[in-house]
């Protein structure tokens, strides 16, 4: 599992500049677990689970952890399914913080 689970969430703010790519290229790297980054402008993965109500059980343990780091990422629930999206909207890209927000997402899926 990533290490990035362990660091901890800075708040950003407008002066805050999106991650270069090959910074973000290398987080990815180290997040791995099927995360993409998608236009050069945000992560995304999307889970699989047996049934809607493990999806939505997954997905609430997402939104518990988005309060608690204060970091909310864009999230879509379907049967079986859970796609997540990820940037930072005061920078309009990618941060640091996204990465190990979605690293600390596999870890509550147990990855």
């Amino acid at each position: 599992m990533s290490e990035l689970a362990d660091h901890k969430c800075d708040s950003c703010d407008t002066a805050t500049q999106p991650v270069a790519t090959p910074e973000a290229d290398k987080l990815l790297r180290e997040l791995g677990n099927g995360w993409r980054i998608v236009d050069g402008h945000h992560l995304e993965k999307a889970y699989e689970f047996k049934d809607f109500k493990q999806a939505l059980a997954f997905t609430n343990k997402v939104g518990e952890v988005a309060e608690l780091v204060g970091h909310h990422p864009d999230i879509f629930l379907t049967w079986g399914k859970v796609r997540i999206e990820i940037f930072t909207h005061k920078v309009k890209g990618l941060t640091k913080d996204d990465f190990i927000l979605a690293a600390k997402f596999e870890r509550a899926k147990g990855r």
